[in-house]
């Protein structure tokens, strides 16, 4: 399918579930990769026309009109021509129900852990007023306002080791207005870290180095410094795992994901007593660990 014939089948469609088909089937026509805020071409295709709509459901239901065909053209063109995700190409994508700005400073979110996060960390621990959380690795700061908005009254400090991804992270903050709430800091991991928190979290890079170049295009649109986790996939993860406690209140809880290297993270800590949480909304490769666990394992 070319864009002359998605053209076509916009100016004829007779309704938005009809438009979205037609740029779903360009999409699969392009052997396309998804993963970065949906999980297909029907999925991207639906929030690009929500997108263009402003998301009002006015505009969804009403008949077609030949508004906004030239723009989804020519986002349809550079999807399919230069394979940037589209979250990229809007600047715009969500999380744990909440809207983000993104670009190619930062990750583009997907951690599954934003149901830990929409429940407020439970049925782990109670976080409520004045409690702390530290954000390791925020890129785009997904996880430190998620956190704000679901655990209200928190304290969150949040860290990443690039100033770009720092400078995104602020126009998030600011976009939901948490300025009074979260700390943005510039930082290898704990390095410039001196409290104690409650809850620790991080979506660290865990990519084995080897395996970068072979990722799809859309994943190389995505900043190296965010998915290299060095030879093994493991190197920054470990380093997290050493320190963690000594930032922990007693108490404390990590939590961390590993993705795809969770099978390999399991065998290089067979001793390590990781809890592996479930998710209705899918994903997986995340673990639990308390600050008593950690200790024990590392320093007993």
């Amino acid at each position: 399918m070319d864009l002359k014939e998605l053209k076509s089948g916009l100016e004829n469609a007779h309704s938005h579930e009809q438009r979205v088909e037609e740029i779903a089937q360009f999409f699969g026509s392009h052997s396309l990769v998804f993963g970065h805020g949906t999980d297909s071409a029907g999925g991207e295709a639906y929030w690009l026309v929500r997108h263009l709509q402003h998301w009002n459901a006015d505009h969804w239901t009403s008949p077609p009109t030949h508004d906004h065909i030239d723009e989804i053209l020519e986002i349809a063109h550079l999807r399919v021509t230069e394979r940037r995700p589209l979250a990229y190409l809007l600047g715009r994508t969500w999380f744990a129900g909440l809207e983000f700005n993104i670009d190619r400073r930062a990750l583009i979110p997907r951690s599954p852990m934003a149901e830990i996060i929409e429940r407020g960390f439970a049925p782990w621990i109670s976080v409520g007023k004045g409690n702390r959380v530290l954000d390791i690795g925020t890129g785009s700061g997904c996880l430190a306002v998620s956190a704000a908005h679901y655990c209200p009254g928190i304290l969150v400090e949040a860290t990443d080791v690039s100033p770009d991804a720092l400078e995104l992270a602020e126009e998030n903050v600011k976009k939901h207005g948490f300025e009074d709430y979260i700390s943005l800091i510039q930082s290898d991991l704990f390095d410039a870290v001196c409290e104690k928190y409650d809850v620790i979290i991080s979506n660290p890079p865990y990519v084995p180095r080897a395996r970068l170049a072979s990722l799809p295009a859309e994943y190389i649109e995505e900043p190296a410094v965010a998915l290299d986790g060095g030879s093994s996939g493991l190197n920054v993860v470990n380093r997290i795992l050493r320190d963690a406690d000594g930032f922990l209140r007693p108490g404390g809880m990590l939590f961390m994901e590993v993705g795809e290297i969770a099978q390999a993270f399991s065998r290089a800590h067979p001793k390590l007593p990781l809890t592996w949480l479930e998710f209705e909304r899918g994903g997986e490769g995340v673990f639990m660990l308390t600050r008593e666990e950690l200790t024990g394992y590392f320093r007993g």
